[in-house]
This record gives C-alpha cells, sequence and structure tokens, in this order.
C-alpha cells in the first residue's frame, strides 16, 4: 500500500514538473526567427557594401577598401558593445547579427566590458578571450592542418 502511494505521489510530482516545464520554456517561430536574423543579417552586409562601394570611390584599391570595411564593421560592433546596444540587436536578430565578424568582435568585447572592474590583468586580459578563444585556437589548428596537408600534397606533385 505505502508502495503505491509513492508510486502516485511521483507521478503527480511528473506531472507537476512537466506542466511546469511546459510554462516556463519559450516557444519560439522559427520563421519568423529566420526572418529576422535574415533582416539582420542583410543590413549589416549593407553597411559593409555601403562601406566597400565609398571607400571605392574614394580612390582605394579592392585590398585596401575590404581592410577598412572590416575596420570600420569591428569598431562599429565594439562601439555598440560598450553602449550595450548591440546585445539587443543580437537578441533580435539572432544568427544575422552573430555570424558575421561584427558578432566575433562582440564576443570579444563584451567579456573586457563585463570583467573590466576586476582589473586590467585578472578582468579584461584573463577573460577577453572567453568566447572568442576557442574559434581562435581551433581557426589556428584548423589552417596548420591543412597547410600541412597541401604542403604534403604539393611535394606529392598532386597540388599546385
Amino acid at each position: 500500500m505505502a508502495t503505491d502511494n509513492k508510486e502516485l505521489e511521483q507521478q503527480r510530482q511528473n506531472k507537476e514538473y512537466e506542466q511546469y516545464v511546459k510554462e516556463v520554456t519559450p516557444t519560439h517561430n522559427l520563421a519568423l526567427q529566420m526572418l529576422k536574423a535574415f533582416v539582420t543579417g542583410g543590413i549589416i552586409c549593407c553597411i559593409g557594401q555601403w562601406i566597400l562601394n565609398t571607400a571605392g570611390n574614394l580612390g582605394m584599391d579592392k585590398q585596401t577598401a575590404g581592410n577598412w570595411c572590416s575596420l570600420l564593421l569591428v569598431l562599429l560592433s565594439v562601439v555598440l558593445t560598450g553602449f550595450n546596444i548591440f546585445p539587443k540587436i543580437a537578441k533580435w536578430g539572432g544568427a544575422g547579427a552573430l555570424v558575421p565578424i561584427t558578432g566575433f568582435a562582440n564576443s570579444v568585447a563584451a567579456p573586457a566590458i563585463e570583467f573590466k572592474a576586476e582589473g586590467q590583468v585578472f578582468g579584461i586580459g584573463c577573460k577577453i578571450f572567453t568566447i572568442a578563444g576557442p574559434v581562435i585556437l581551433y581557426g589556428i589548428f584548423a589552417s596548420w592542418g591543412l597547410g600541412i596537408i597541401y604542403w604534403v600534397l604539393k611535394l606529392a606533385g598532386v597540388a599546385g
């Protein structure tokens, strides 16, 4: 009899927990999220294209214009992060704001700003690459590995 009561109580608690999870779990509209990401990423790309066109009109070659575009997009992202505007854009636009170079700049600037109260070394110095560090590490490792593969293929006469 006591076992039956324990089982009934456990089932009741499980149902209550499932109901609680349903109530607190946010629901998302996938199509709307994709549209927001598309619009946000599109706006960022339009800003980048405007920078490229403006730099080209000022007489810069493609390489220099591209460098200025990257620099200005990173600067804009860091400034917007500093004023706590970029996180709001990223929350609304999702991957549309986080995937381009602006998202990478935000991932470096946000921890630095958040932990600046802990000092230059233990705050900013230790925390600045908390999010971006693995991206940098695996990016460098992958490029090194692919470089070795290319070098071996070149020695074998397969790659040119």
